[in-house]
């Protein structure tokens, strides 16, 4: 049966109550609700007694809370979703933005200022399988003093990224369509930093995730091979191609993949003396692997 009110918090009121009868996250209500009025937060809570007066809106409203019931990401449904404070374009072609992320670009930030202090000049910086291009963007926005490559293997994700690139205004970065660091290798192209959040979930473990990620989001921004770790076994036989003399590389992992990605990099760079680190989330678990020379 449809649903009616006319205030604000009757429809609040509503859709909270609906997806927790249907399982959901029932602060999602709340996003889409701010989403279709264009308010804030506290907009939205000082408006609550108010009459909803766009019949159009509310029947867009509750099309989306039923859609959001049905497993679409409500990221997808609003068309977007905020990374390191900045509002990023995100549709099913690009897989939506962690807040984990952010530590990774917090860490390269921070180990970027230690490893390459006594050097003046910008540094060139990539960013391997850029999807929604986060992580490029962030880090050319953060820090001017960084040149920035993203590339991605999806024609259709790099349109995503370049769309926010310019939408924040970004200085230029250079996208380039290319499998890997595959473009580099044909073109001789050398980085001082080398970034990547690539896809670390075992092929088995895909059945556990909610439906909300595995039937919308992109399989091939998750799915990393049989044990989750075939894309950085590929990027070890690359790296050595694309490196220069002092180098800093930074990777998210899945859970449980530390050891074997920082044993990868201390296999691939011993004879560089190779500093390699794991970093772990605000609950213990793996999340983070740093090397540099």
């Amino acid at each position: 049966m449809k649903p009616t009110f006319t205030k604000i918090h009757e429809a609040l009121n509503w859709a909270s109550s609906f997806l927790e009868k249907q399982n959901r996250e029932p602060f999602a209500a709340e996003l889409l609700l701010r989403h279709h009025l264009q308010m804030s937060r506290a907009q939205l809570y000082a408006s609550m007694r108010e009459q909803w007066m766009d019949e159009k809106t509310k029947e867009a409203f509750i099309e989306d809370v039923y859609q959001y019931a049905g497993g679409t990401p409500v990221q997808y449904l609003m068309g977007y979703e905020f990374f390191y404070g900045r509002k990023f374009e995100v549709n099913e072609e690009v897989l939506i933005p962690r807040p984990e992320t952010e530590e990774l670009i917090e860490g390269v930030l921070k180990r970027k200022k230690e490893h390459f202090s006594g050097r003046s000049e910008k540094l060139n910086v990539v960013d391997i399988g850029t999807g929604s291009g986060i992580i490029a963007i962030t880090l050319a926005l953060e820090d001017p003093a960084l040149r920035v490559t993203a590339t991605d293997i999806a024609e259709e994700s790099l349109e995503v990224a370049h769309k926010n690139a310019q939408n924040l205004e970004t200085p230029s970065i250079c996208f380039i369509q290319g499998d890997l660091l595959t473009p580099f290798l044909e073109r001789g192209e050398k980085f001082d930093i080398i970034v990547s959040n690539p896809p670390y979930i075992p092929e088995g473990d895909i059945e556990n995730l909610s439906d909300i990620v595995k039937d919308h989001e992109p399989i091939r921004a998750l799915v990393g091979g049989a044990d989750g770790l075939d894309l950085y076994r590929r990027f070890m036989d690359q790296l050595p191609h694309v490196v220069e003399d002092h180098t800093l590389i930074a990777f998210e992992i899945g859970v449980g993949q530390g050891e074997n990605v920082a044993d990868m990099l201390q296999k691939t760079f011993q004879h560089k003396g190779i500093h390699v680190e794991i970093v772990h989330d605000i609950n213990g678990k793996d999340r983070l692997v740093f090397g540099r020379f």
